[in-house]
């Protein structure tokens, strides 16, 4: 009968909701205290979350005590009553699990052949995102080229400047690259050169297929357009206007 009963609880609250409900991380004997009590030692963190792009998560009103700070790092009360500590609050920079009940997709791109080593331990979210600030990505301003930041850290050779720029480096990282994780070599959105192809207009005429202006009907059988010796310095060159070198 018990079990019935609790078959019958998943079904209805289940069947009953149009959203999405994710259940805040447990903490074993702590209980919510609220975001206000974060506040007497992490003012700055709490000053900025206000203007975060998660603090439009926060819970508020009679669905729960402001479940805000507490909503990523579990009930702080023990925390709270101790004056701090490491092993009484969950930190998500250490620990994923808590930003996969949200980021599902994310949690998904990981397990892809080709990935940023997070599910490894090697590299942490709080890396490239910054959940208390902003929109969550590290230096994701609203300047084109401060959206590169997070990614431009780590991989300080594709920063330039050039005298050859690739145009797509304006449009931000994530125009060629899937951050984390693809089935393609490099974290690339697409394997060959339709990748190049989603901004470089081919065009057939008489036989031939032109891509600015020249004619690449033999050279696309012999490579993608980076690896054919032809674009290689696909970020940007300081010598050819054709990215070559």
């Amino acid at each position: 009968m018990a079990l019935l009963a609790a078959v019958a609880a998943v079904a209805i609250s289940c069947g009953t909701l149009t959203r999405t409900v994710v259940a805040p991380p447990g903490i074993p004997g702590a209980t919510f205290v609220g975001s206000a009590a974060c506040a007497d030692c992490h003012e700055e963190i709490v000053r900025d979350f206000r203007f975060a792009s998660h603090a439009n998560l926060t819970a508020r009103g009679v669905n729960a005590v402001e479940v805000g700070c507490e909503g990523c790092h579990g009930p702080g009360s023990l925390h709270n009553d101790a004056g701090g500590g490491r092993d009484n609050i969950l930190n998500p920079k250490k620990d994923p699990t808590t930003c996969y009940q949200c980021h599902l997709a994310t949690r998904a791109a990981f397990n892809a052949p080709y990935h940023h080593p997070v599910p490894e331990g090697h590299m942490e979210c709080g890396q490239c995102h910054d959940p208390h600030k902003g929109s969550a990505i590290r230096g994701g301003g609203t300047a084109l080229l401060s959206q590169n930041e997070a990614c431009l850290e780590c991989h300080s050779a594709q920063r330039g400047p050039y005298v050859f720029e690739h145009e797509a480096m304006r449009d931000g990282c994530t125009t060629c690259h899937h951050p984390h994780g693809s089935v393609n070599a490099k974290l690339l959105t697409q394997r060959n050169a339709a990748l190049c192809s989603r901004c470089h207009f081919q065009e057939q005429r008489g036989g031939q297929i032109l891509i600015g202006g020249v004619d690449h009907s033999t050279l696309l059988s012999v490579g993608t357009c980076w690896s054919a010796g032809c674009h290689e310095a696909v970020h940007g060159s300081q010598v050819s206007s054709s990215l070559r070198y």
